[in-house]
């Protein structure tokens, strides 16, 4: 039934910024043959929907990073939600076929992987499939341990998130919400995404970085400075917040998406203010928390079914050929909440093969 494979492939290295021509740019398409048979220890998925993140970038680069770089030649690497259409003999204990999974399958329409590169999707009741993609998968548990670990986010105090209305930036807002923070105020680009953060997330300010007195407005609203940042855009957004950073601030550098584009990243100019204020300021990769996250999911889940998180999603259509231009859009802001390409939708599921959930 299944004969060809669909493959991006990562082919030309970013010059700095990814260019999404599939023809000239910095992915390719393959098309492989598959396997007549898969071996006794794998399984073998179809992709549905491909996560995008802004790590990714830096995935295709950085030399010394908590993760080696994609070689050239590769599947561009990524994470989806797939269906298990077959099973190994050995892994029949653990999966059946219909069994949809989180997969570490990459950008790709079908894969064979092992068991160490699949996760059973577990959707509670009044959550969506590709919520293991966002709120309580990767991005979720970014912003939980990045706002409770990282930062120890307490009640009563101010908390200023950058990148807020993406993926992480909108968990970790919620977060420090639930947590008792007495103000949460989000940087996000457009007007649509800050009343978004206000009037459907319960945020106490929305600043739009791109106003020309952005700064003033983020000094209006930290009347007593900022307590916590959680930063996920760096560059002059970071050290406005150090200016206004209260004694014994806590800064959670989650990501600098403003940066990895650019051919000289931009450090902090303002980092007296960690002197003066005795500012904290700790980077941090979630995969260092991988032995609590089935805790955190947990907690997750709850706030999720009790309606004290709210999620949002931007799907893009087209099929792994649109990948690459998504991935130029995240950057560019083009989302609200979280970024995923849809390769094959769930109604186009194996026929027979129930969505079980």
């Amino acid at each position: 039934m299944f004969k060809s494979n669909k493959q991006v492939i990562y082919t030309r290295t970013p010059a700095p910024t990814i260019d999404p021509s599939l023809s000239t740019g910095t992915f390719s398409i393959n098309t492989t043959t598959l396997p007549e048979s898969i071996p006794n220890d794998r399984v073998f998925v179809r992709v549905h929907y491909l996560s995008l993140d802004a790590a990714m970038r830096q995935w295709l680069t950085a030399k010394r990073s908590y993760i080696a770089p994609v070689e050239h030649g590769a599947v561009m690497r990524g994470q989806s939600i797939a269906q298990i259409l077959s099973v190994g003999a050995s892994l029949r204990n653990q999966f059946a076929e219909g069994d949809w999974v989180i997969a570490y399958s990459g950008w790709q329409a079908y894969a064979v992987l092992a068991a160490k590169e699949v996760q059973k999707v577990i959707v509670p009741g009044r959550s969506l499939p590709t919520d293991a993609l966002s709120v309580l998968g990767i991005t979720g548990l970014t912003a939980y341990f990045g706002m409770l670990d990282v930062a120890a986010v307490r009640a009563g105090e101010t908390v200023v998130v950058s990148g807020a209305a993406g993926a992480t930036g909108m968990v970790a807002g919620q977060i420090a919400k639930i947590k008792g923070a007495k103000r949460i105020v989000g940087l996000a680009g457009t007007a649509e995404k800050c009343s978004f953060l206000m009037s459907d997330l319960g945020f106490d300010a929305a600043i739009n970085y791109k106003d020309s007195d952005w700064r003033q407005k983020l000094k209006d609203a930290t009347p007593d400075y900022i307590d916590v940042f959680f930063d996920n855009v760096g560059g002059e957004i970071l050290d406005a917040c150090l200016a206004r950073a209260a004694r014994n601030a806590r800064f959670a550098i989650c990501g600098a998406i403003s940066q990895y584009n650019a051919d000289k990243p931009q450090g902090p100019s303002g980092y007296m203010a960690i002197i003066t204020q005795r500012v904290t300021m700790k980077g941090f990769i979630v995969l260092d928390y991988a032995e609590q996250f089935s805790a955190a999911q947990r907690d997750l889940s709850t706030w999720l079914q009790e309606g004290r998180i709210k999620r949002k999603e931007h799907i893009v259509k087209g099929g792994l050929e649109a990948a690459p231009q998504a991935l130029v859009d995240l950057y560019a802001g083009a989302n609200t909440g979280k970024m995923i390409v849809e390769v094959a939708p769930f109604n186009a599921a194996v026929e027979g093969v129930k969505l079980k959930l």
